[in-house]
């Protein structure tokens, strides 16, 4: 599977995708929404137009039968410049790496994002793991995708709470156009060897990130690269609590559930 590519695939952004993903997640910042000017995309919306190319590079190299077995495991996005609603974006997905862990297939998808002219506009490196499913030969593939921030330490400090809705998978699932059915349908879930519905990863991680860019005074418009591990799965309702510390141009973060971490070794490189 190692090498199989999709795209350039095109995605068109506008100002009411821009708001309804930072709406999803309750963002409050007026720059998200005032559509007199430039509107401020959210750091992670990027997962928002790569998800048909990363679906698409899925579909040529994965048998479908193990569709239900995946969950997100790590991300890795980089931020080459800021979006602008009322553009046209072309992303290319490609399957870097492919490797055994216990838990099962890590498989690896790199998307890059390009504007009309050419120039990158973001680069992420998408983790998924096939839960259970045993990968056919040895590792292949590039490994410095594998590149992920060092654990912390010292504890992280606890800056802050995220209330996570009982029906936020089906918002963030319109708002962002990312359809997973075990994040909505119960019987999909449950299909998959999971108790019930789990909150994606990236809307995790979103609101990870926007609680720890307010608690820490940082500005989302600064952010240039966002990493971490998700090391657990958010059932709904539930409460995460996030923890941050800042320390220079780096923003280190970790989101817990019920008392256990479902993301780790976060990180915010800024501006």
């Amino acid at each position: 599977m190692v090498g199989t590519e999709v795209g350039p695939l095109a995605q068109a952004i506008d100002a009411r995708w821009l708001m309804a993903y930072a709406a999803a997640l309750g963002e409050t910042d007026a720059r998200y929404f005032d559509t007199r000017g430039a509107l401020l995309a959210h750091p992670l919306f990027p997962v928002c137009y790569e998800w048909p190319a990363a679906l698409a590079a899925r579909e040529q190299a994965i048998p479908p039968e193990i569709y239900a077995r995946v969950v997100h495991a790590t991300h890795d996005l980089t931020l080459h410049r800021a979006l602008r609603a009322c553009e046209t974006l072309q992303t290319t997905a490609r399957i870097a790496r492919a490797e055994q862990r216990a838990p099962g297939a890590f498989v690896i998808t790199r998307m890059e994002t390009r504007d009309p002219a050419g120039l990158l506009v973001s680069v992420t490196d998408y983790g998924a793991l096939y839960r259970g499913v045993p990968l056919e030969g040895a590792d292949a593939g590039v490994a410095a995708g594998l590149a992920e921030a060092p654990p912390e330490r010292e504890a992280l400090p606890a800056i802050g709470e995220v209330a996570v809705a009982a029906n936020l998978a089906h918002v963030y699932t319109e708002c962002a156009r990312i359809w997973n059915p075990i994040h909505t349908d119960v019987a999909a879930a449950r299909a998959g060897g999971l108790a019930g519905p789990i909150l994606h990863g990236t809307a995790t991680l979103a609101l990870s990130v926007s609680k720890a860019l307010a608690a820490c005074g940082a500005d989302a418009a600064g952010v240039r690269r966002v990493r971490c591990r998700f090391s657990g799965m958010v059932p709904m309702p539930a409460r995460l609590e996030v923890r941050a510390r800042r320390a220079g141009g780096t923003l280190r973060f970790e989101t817990l559930c019920a008392g256990s971490a479902v993301l780790s070794r976060g990180a915010i490189d800024l501006l």
